[in-house]
């Protein structure tokens, strides 16, 4: 349907019952970054109910004539699972560089031999499949990080801190403002066995901490914002490297970071994303 009757459409979902209203992309419309304080919508919208199973189907079906819809309506029943997991069914290994890999639960390595990460995402972001955590791991897998400290901040699922981890840091602080993540980072840290140089703390700053690698997989705008608390973070001599950044807001953000006193350059690109790193003197 039109974006325009979306809301009338989850209201009247909701109203005969529905446990969870979905919107998505019905074309091909991809959406980047919206403005602060909107929530945007596609032009063309596929909208999802999930009901009881003993919903009445008959009285649903009349409230869904009441919509200006595009297509008939379809009614699916679903089996029972953990959906929130279900979508794990389809990840499968990757490899990031020359030689790191992650390797999702229940799956076996296709190089023992080779940097593997053990990943259970768990509901925190950071699977390696979006192209900011891949960037980031692509990046890291050339790093020998032998001996250093290093802030993961917005550490998600935790990859990119055990990714540092296995490139030899000898510390690394994992810092997320969402409980999920640090959930998910603590459990990943003891599945690859590095609970002992992996921590994560909740935090919606890195203020307070130093380190010698700074990474920060977050939103352009939060970039921005907090460009003097990450600059503050660096050792004389360390680096920053940021993604979640759009093609289009990199001339911006490096200007943000001009004025702290810090030169970001763009060091790679993938799927109009791109990755920055700077290094204080």
């Amino acid at each position: 349907m039109e974006r325009v009757h979306a809301e009338l459409a989850e209201s009247l979902l909701l109203g005969q019952g529905a446990l969870a209203v979905t919107l998505t992309d019905h074309g091909d419309t991809p959406l980047w970054e919206p403005p602060v304080g909107e929530t945007p919508l596609w032009d063309a919208i596929r909208v999802t109910g999930l009901f009881p199973l003993n919903a009445d189907r008959a009285a649903l079906r009349q409230t869904l004539m009441l919509l200006p819809l595009v297509e008939v309506p379809e009614l699916t029943e679903l089996e029972e699972q953990v959906w929130e997991r279900a979508w794990m069914e389809r990840f499968a290994p990757m490899r990031f560089g020359e030689q790191l890999w992650i390797v999702p639960t229940g799956h076996e390595p296709p190089d023992p031999h080779a940097t593997l990460i053990r990943l259970d995402p768990g509901l925190a972001f950071g699977t390696g499949t979006h192209a900011t955590t891949h960037l980031c791991l692509a990046w890291l897998d050339g790093q020998d990080l032998s001996g250093q400290e290093v802030i993961d901040f917005g550490c998600g699922s935790g990859i990119l801190a055990i990714a540092a981890a296995l490139q030899g840091a000898r510390r690394v602080l994992a810092i997320d403002y969402d409980p999920q993540a640090v959930t998910a980072t603590i459990s990943n840290a003891e599945r690859n066995e590095l609970s002992d140089r992996v921590e994560a703390r909740a935090g919606d700053t890195p203020a307070g901490q130093r380190a010698d690698l700074l990474i920060a997989n977050i939103l352009a705008p939060i970039l921005t914002r907090l460009a003097p608390a990450l600059v503050a973070s660096l050792r004389d001599g360390a680096r920053l490297i940021m993604t979640g950044v759009l093609e289009e807001q990199a001339d911006a953000l490096i200007a943000a970071f001009a004025e702290e006193g810090l030169d970001v350059r763009v060091i790679a690109q993938r799927k109009g994303w791109v990755l920055l790193e700077g290094q204080r003197v």
